[in-house]
């Protein structure tokens, strides 16, 4: 009790804490013990900044919380367990789930909070132009939604350490839209807000050696910052290549507000994002080089396969161009805009022409259309606009993008190709497969399996009615990660058939909260 003396630099420390209590014969007693760490205040790298953590609205910011969070929890944990335990308890008790799949959906959860990740208030004086920046976002409802929910960083990976990289988050999503929805919808503020600013400072890039500015108008960023530096302020930490030329950043806005909209009914939010999403789209328009309505990969690695090279039109960015295409329209729909509507209607209806006449080979959709040896390769991700459409109810019907006939086909070939001739079938899909049952050996990504995309793919199989082959994929998996490899709460982007795995604790895996969402 009382006050005690600051341990000196150096000085090895311990410390002991007991209880006692009188147990009756035949009886039982409850010790309850509560453990509270409070490092209310954060800097990153840079030392700038002074950022406070969310909890400081309830418990103050002066560092001397730890008893008012240990009371908090001793008067609050039963309430808490209860309402974890009905949250959990019907997918729990759901005998048509197997069990791997239990452990899989909430211990994959570990990386919310175990990503270093931080949820940090606005400061009270912050005001609407000091977020919008430079160029004046226009957001009307930025500064109560980050006044109101604060702003959520997780790191790409434990090693990979960039804030909200975003052409992963977009797989990861799944888990904030469904479980968080408001520190989703706060992400993608902050993202928005990067967008229609720019940062003209000049960098080298590592994989061509060209000098880039670091964030081109218009174009959404890579990621939020380096933790090693000052996030939000400073964007793009990603030094490999050049991401303004990225493919699917754009496009991967686009989708996420549009599901973002679907599952919440948030019509505020669609509205401040939808000049946003015009604005990055007319920035992707400039992709499709020869006005078929369909965008061409450049030849270099520019997508989040950042060293698989990719050429002209393709399954993977063609696919998700599509969708997008798609959700313009929808939204359009949704907040009419009949102009925009018919503009994307338009295109939609080229492209989706282009797409089917240049990748579809009769089985599956190519891994892309240059004609080079590994271009009729079979990608485990080739479905991903297929997925997105599925999660928001836009794949039927006039909305239907991708004949459903051929995603059937070109799932069932990823099933027996990538699947069940990769590792006996037990390890999941591995992500390029040549059409003789051989990995594709191109790239040091071709002949990895990502965890992640393989969870987002197993979702796809179960909205198309594949439900068994989806859980024997992702069943694959789970099972090498978390009991072969020895790697539970820390599940790596990627590994391959032997020896080699990559990046572990990162955030992709996330995707399989989208397998539940497609059960639900």
């Amino acid at each position: 009790a009382g006050k005690s003396s600051l341990t000196e630099k150096g000085e090895m420390t311990a410390a002991a804490v007991c209880a006692s209590c009188r147990v009756p014969a035949q009886g039982h007693r409850t010790l309850e013990l509560a453990l509270a760490w409070d490092m209310p205040r954060v800097y990153f790298g840079s030392k700038e900044k002074l950022h406070l953590r969310r909890y400081t609205r309830f418990f103050g910011s002066g560092g001397d919380a730890a008893s008012a969070l240990s009371h908090h929890a001793l008067t609050h944990y039963k309430e808490w367990e209860k309402k974890i335990e009905a949250w959990q308890k019907p997918i729990l008790e759901n005998s048509q789930l197997p069990s791997w799949y239990k452990s899989a959906l909430f211990n994959e959860l570990y990386f919310v909070t175990d990503g270093g990740t931080i949820w940090v208030e606005l400061p009270p004086d912050c005001r609407a132009e000091d977020l919008q920046g430079p160029a004046g976002a226009g957001l009307s409802h930025l500064l109560p939604v980050l006044q109101e929910y604060g702003r959520f960083a997780y790191l790409e990976g434990q090693e990979y350490r960039m804030y909200n990289t975003y052409d992963v988050h977009f797989y990861a999503s799944f888990a904030l839209i469904m479980l968080w929805p408001k520190l989703q919808i706060s992400l993608q503020y902050d993202i928005a807000v990067t967008v229609v600013n720019e940062d003209v400072q000049p960098r080298q890039y590592l994989m061509c050696g060209q000098t880039a500015q670091v964030k081109l108008k218009n174009v959404v960023p890579h990621d939020i910052g380096d933790p090693g530096d000052e996030p939000w302020q400073r964007v793009n930490a990603y030094l490999m290549h050049d991401t303004a030329d990225w493919k699917d950043l754009n496009l991967k806005f686009v989708l996420q507000v549009y599901r973002d909209y679907y599952l919440t009914h948030d019509l505020l939010y669609l509205q401040d994002m939808w000049p946003v999403c015009q604005a990055v789209m007319e920035s992707e328009l400039k992709f499709d080089t020869d006005n078929d309505g369909l965008i061409e990969n450049g030849g270099f690695a520019d997508q989040t396969y950042d060293a698989w090279v990719v050429n002209g039109p393709s399954a993977y960015c063609g696919g998700l161009w599509l969708a997008a295409v798609c959700m313009m329209c929808k939204m359009a729909e949704v907040l009419g805009d009949t102009e925009i509507q018919q503009k994307y209607m338009d295109i939609l209806s080229k492209g989706k022409e282009a797409f089917e006449r240049l990748l579809w080979n009769g089985k599956y959709y190519n891994y892309d259309s240059s004609g080079s040896d590994t271009s009729s390769s079979i990608m485990s991700d080739q479905c991903a606009g297929q997925w997105f459409l599925g999660a928001c109810g836009l794949d039927e019907g006039e909305f239907e993008v991708f004949p459903k006939s051929h995603v059937v086909s070109a799932l069932k070939t990823i099933f027996e190709k990538n699947v069940m001739s990769f590792a006996g079938g037990t390890m999941g899909a591995v992500n390029g497969m040549r059409p003789d049952g051989v990995p594709d050996t191109s790239s040091v990504q071709s002949d990895e399996v990502w965890i992640g995309v393989v969870y987002a793919l197993a979702a796809t199989m179960i909205q198309e009615g594949l439900v068994e082959e989806g859980f024997h994929t992702a069943e694959g998996c789970y099972r090498t990660v978390w009991e072969q490899l020895g790697m539970a709460f820390q599940t790596p982007e990627a590994y391959r058939e032997k020896k080699v795995y990559r990046s572990l604790a990162y955030m992709r895996p996330l995707s399989i909260w989208s397998m539940q969402l497609a059960l639900e």
